[in-house]
C-alpha cells in the first residue's frame, strides 16, 4: 500500500516539473519588454519555438481575405482543385514565412480567410501572400524591340523588367517552376548580391539541359508573373537543372522569392479583398477582458469549495489549481494557440472539473452517514463516483473531437481547451485528490472527516 502511494506521488510530482519546465519559456517571454521580445524575434532565439502561442484576439495581428480569381482558372483544372490548390500554398508560403499558429482556412467558394498573429511586417507579408508567382522561362527574340506593342512579331510579346527595360520575348514558355525542385538564397555576382539559385526536378532538369544546349549565345528571359527578373546570355550547356535569379535583390525579397518559388505558383490570381489590422492595445484589452473572467470564476470556486466541503475543499482547490497549470503545459508542448474562445474554454474546465469532485465528496458523505469508517467510506465514493465521471467526460471529449475537425479556428482553439482539459481533470479529480487522502490518513487514525 505505501508502495502504490509513493509511486502516484512520484508520478504528480513529475507531472508538475514537467508542466513548469514546459511554462518557464512562457514566463520569461512575457515577463520581457517588448524591445527584448523583438531583439529575441529577429535573432530566431529558441525559447520562441517553447512559448506559449497567443491567437489573434490576443495579441493582435493581421486578417485577411483573399478572392481566387476562378475566371483565370486554366481550363485543365477544376475549380474545387483550383480552390484546394490555392489553400495549399498560401499555407505553404504563410509557413516558410515563420508566423506561429496561423490560421488559414477556405471561406465560401472563392475566399480564402488568413489570421497572422503577432505579425509585426505586414506589408512583406501581403507582398508574400498575394503574389500568383508564376515563373517562366521564355526565349528572347533576335529582333530589334518595336516601339508600339501591336508592332510585336505573331508569337512574342514586349515585357518589362522592374527598372522599365523591355524585352521581346517569346508568348510559349519554355519552362515554368512548376517542375522547380528547390529554391534557395545564395550569393552572387560581382559584389556578392543576394540571389535566388533555383534547381529542377529530373525530367525539367533534362529539358533544361536541353534548351540550353540548343540556345547558346541566346538571352533567357526569367519572368515572373508577367515581370523580367533577368535576361542572361546562355554561353554554354547547363547540366544538372541548376541556375540562378539575380535583380537587384535585398536580402529580404530574395529569402521571399525563394519563399514563394518552393511552394510554388497559384493556380489563378488573387485579390485582397479585406486587409484589417488588430492592434496590440486591442489584444491587451481581450486578454484582460478573459483574463479578469478566468480568475473572478476561479476565485468564486475556491471560495465556495472550502465553505461547503470545509476541509476537502482545499483538496479540491489543490487539483483545481493543478489542472489548470498542466493544460497551459500541455498547451504550451503541442505549441497551441491560446485565444479567448480558449480561455472560455479554461473557465468551462473549471466548473468541469469542480464537479467531479463534488460527486466523489457527495458520494463519500452518503457512505459516511451508512456508518463507515473515513478511510473506506473515501475508497467507497471514489470507486462508486469514477463511472459517472468517465461517462459524462468521455461523451464532452466526443464533442471537442468533432469541434475541432468541423470547426473553424475559434470553435478549434475552445476545442483544444476543452480536451486537454477535461483528461487533466480526470486526472486531478481521480488521482491526484485521492492521494491526497491517502497521505492524509496513512499513518493516522482519523475517526471524523470534515466533509
Amino acid at each position: 500500500m505505501k508502495k502504490a502511494i509513493q509511486w502516484k506521488i512520484t508520478i504528480i510530482l513529475l507531472v508538475i516539473a514537467v508542466c513548469a519546465w514546459l511554462l518557464y519559456p512562457s514566463y520569461r517571454w512575457f515577463s520581457m519588454s517588448e524591445e527584448r521580445r523583438q531583439e529575441l524575434q529577429q535573432a530566431s532565439d529558441p525559447i520562441l519555438e517553447r512559448t506559449l502561442s497567443l491567437g489573434l484576439d490576443l495579441q493582435g495581428g493581421m486578417h485577411l481575405i483573399l478572392e481566387v480569381d476562378l475566371d483565370e482558372v486554366p481550363e485543365d483544372m477544376e475549380v474545387a482543385e483550383a480552390m484546394n490548390r490555392a489553400l495549399e500554398i498560401v499555407r505553404n508560403r504563410v509557413d516558410q514565412f515563420g508566423v506561429a499558429e496561423p490560421l488559414i482556412a477556405r471561406q465560401g467558394d472563392r475566399w480564402i480567410v488568413v489570421q497572422l498573429p503577432g505579425l509585426t511586417e505586414p506589408e512583406r507579408a501581403v507582398d508574400l501572400i498575394g503574389q500568383t508567382a508564376l515563373l517562366e522561362f521564355r526565349l528572347v527574340s533576335e529582333q530589334t524591340v518595336p516601339s508600339d506593342e501591336a508592332d510585336a512579331p505573331e508569337g512574342t510579346e514586349i515585357l518589362e523588367d522592374r527598372e522599365g527595360r523591355r524585352y521581346l520575348v517569346k508568348k510559349e514558355a519554355e519552362l515554368t517552376g512548376a517542375s522547380l525542385r528547390d529554391a534557395s538564397v545564395q550569393m552572387a555576382g560581382e559584389f556578392g548580391q543576394p540571389a535566388v539559385g533555383f534547381n529542377f526536378e529530373r525530367d525539367a532538369a533534362a529539358s533544361f539541359e536541353q534548351l540550353t544546349a540548343d540556345n547558346i549565345d541566346r538571352r533567357l528571359a526569367i519572368v515572373l508573373d508577367g515581370v523580367v527578373q533577368s535576361a542572361p546570355n546562355i554561353r554554354e550547356r547547363i547540366p544538372g537543372g541548376e541556375g540562378i535569379i539575380q535583380g537587384g535583390f535585398s536580402m529580404d525579397t530574395a529569402r521571399d522569392l525563394a519563399i514563394i518559388l518552393r511552394a510554388g505558383a497559384l493556380p489563378a490570381p488573387v485579390e485582397i479583398i479585406e486587409n484589417r489590422t488588430v492592434g496590440p492595445t486591442l489584444g491587451r484589452d481581450s486578454i484582460r477582458a478573459g483574463i479578469t473572467a478566468m480568475f473572478i470564476g476561479f476565485a468564486l470556486v475556491l471560495l465556495f469549495m472550502p465553505l461547503y466541503y470545509r476541509s476537502a475543499g482545499f483538496v479540491a482547490d489543490i487539483a483545481l489549481l493543478l489542472d489548470i497549470f498542466i493544460l497551459l503545459g500541455a498547451m504550451a508542448y503541442f505549441q497551441f494557440t491560446l485565444t479567448l474562445p480558449g480561455l472560455a474554454g479554461i473557465i468551462l474546465i473549471i466548473g468541469m472539473a469542480v464537479d467531479a469532485n463534488v460527486l466523489i465528496f457527495e458520494r463519500i458523505r452518503e457512505e459516511l452517514k451508512s456508518g463507515k469508517t473515513p478511510r473506506v467510506a473515501i475508497d467507497a465514493g471514489y470507486s462508486k463516483a469514477f463511472s459517472t465521471i468517465l461517462d459524462a467526460n468521455v461523451t464532452t471529449l466526443v464533442a471537442a473531437v468533432f469541434l475541432f475537425q468541423f470547426g473553424t479556428g475559434p470553435v478549434k482553439g475552445f476545442a483544444v481547451t476543452l480536451f486537454i482539459g477535461i483528461l487533466a481533470s480526470m486526472f486531478t479529480a481521480l488521482v491526484v485528490t485521492k492521494t491526497i487522502f491517502e497521505v492524509v490518513l496513512r499513518d493516522r487514525p482519523v475517526k471524523e472527516l470534515k466533509i
